[in-house]
C-alpha cells in the first residue's frame, strides 16, 4: 500500500467513523472494559460491553462489529462468545478476536481454537498467541509474549484460520494470508499500562465498521494506534500520564499525522 493510498482511505474512513457512530459490540475482558469504551469513544465509534444471555443476539445483529477478546474467561463469558459469534455470522457483522493468553493455558488455548475455527475476519494478538495457533507450545507467559515470529509464520497463521493476521511485537505485522506488511511505528510505553494490546483491537474493530478490506482496516487502526502511542510518549512523565495522553492523541489523530510518521513496508 503506497503513502498516497492510505492517506485517502484512512482520511475517508476516520470521517466516516465520526458520522456514522458505528456501534462496536465488545465481549472483553474485565480489566480492560473501561479503556477499551473510552478508546473507542475516542476515535469517534460507540461501544457497548455487554455479556448477557439474553440480549447478545438482539444486539449484537445490529451492531457493526462484533469483538471478542479472552483475557478473563469462564464458562458463562465462553458461551455467550459462541451465541454472539454464531449471531454476528448470521447477520453478517465482521468479527474481530483478541486470543489473549493463547498458548498459556489449555482453557484459552482450547477457546482460541474454537473461535477461530468457527471463523473471524482479524486476528490481533502478540506474536506469543499468533503462534499458538500453530500449536505452538511455550511461547506466552500470562498473557505476555515469549516469541518473535516472521513474515512467512504470521502468512502462514492467515492462511491456517482464514481470516486478516495483526501479530504485534517489536514489529508489528499485517497479513491476509497473501500480501504481508511490517510496521515499525509504537512505543515502549505501550508496554507499560494495561490494556495497551487490547485497546487496539477497539480501534482496528471501529475501522472494520467502515472499511470492509479488512486488511486496509487493520493497517489503519495498527497506524492511528501506534503512532498516537509515539505522540502521547513524547509529552507523557510516566505511565499514568501515558494512558491519558493515548486516549487524547487517537481522539485528535488525523491522516496527515499518520503518513507523516509511518514506517510500513510490504514483505514480498
Amino acid at each position: 500500500m503506497n503513502i498516497e493510498k492510505l492517506h485517502n482511505e484512512l482520511s475517508k474512513d476516520l470521517t466516516k467513523i465520526k458520522e456514522l457512530k458505528p456501534m462496536i459490540h465488545h465481549i472483553t475482558n474485565y480489566v480492560a472494559m473501561n479503556d477499551s469504551a473510552n478508546i473507542t469513544i475516542a476515535i469517534g465509534a460507540s461501544p457497548i460491553m455487554s455479556f448477557a444471555h439474553g440480549e447478545m443476539e438482539e444486539l449484537v445483529s445490529v451492531a457493526s462489529t462484533l469483538l471478542i477478546n479472552i483475557g478473563t474467561l469462564d464458562e458463562y463469558i465462553i458461551q455467550a462468545m459462541m451465541l454472539a459469534l454464531n449471531t454476528a455470522k448470521k447477520n453478517n457483522v465482521p468479527i474481530l478476536f483478541d486470543p489473549v493468553g493463547s498458548g498459556a493455558t489449555k482453557l484459552r488455548t482450547t477457546t482460541a481454537t474454537t473461535i477461530v475455527n468457527e471463523g473471524v475476519d482479524v486476528v490481533k494478538g502478540n506474536q506469543g498467541e499468533i503462534l499458538s495457533l500453530l500449536g505452538k507450545e511455550g511461547v506466552v507467559k500470562g498473557v505476555d509474549s515469549k516469541a518473535e515470529i516472521d513474515a512467512e509464520v504470521v502468512r502462514e497463521v492467515s492462511q491456517k484460520v482464514k481470516s486478516v493476521v495483526v501479530a504485534t511485537g517489536k514489529k508489528d505485522f499485517v497479513t491476509n494470508g497473501k500480501k504481508v506488511y511490517v510496521m515499525a511505528n509504537g512505543t515502549d510505553m505501550l508496554g507499560k499500562i494495561t490494556a495497551s494490546g487490547c485497546m487496539l483491537g477497539s480501534v482496528i474493530a471501529s475501522f472494520m465498521a467502515v472499511q470492509k478490506d479488512y486488511l486496509i482496516a487493520a493497517i489503519e487502526g495498527l497506524a492511528c494506534y501506534n503512532i498516537a502511542g509515539e505522540l502521547a510518549a513524547e509529552k507523557s512523565e510516566g505511565s499514568g500520564s501515558f494512558r491519558q495522553n493515548l486516549i487524547d492523541e487517537i481522539f485528535n489523530i488525523t491522516a496527515e499525522k499518520v503518513v507523516d510518521r509511518i514506517k510500513l513496508e510490504e514483505i514480498p
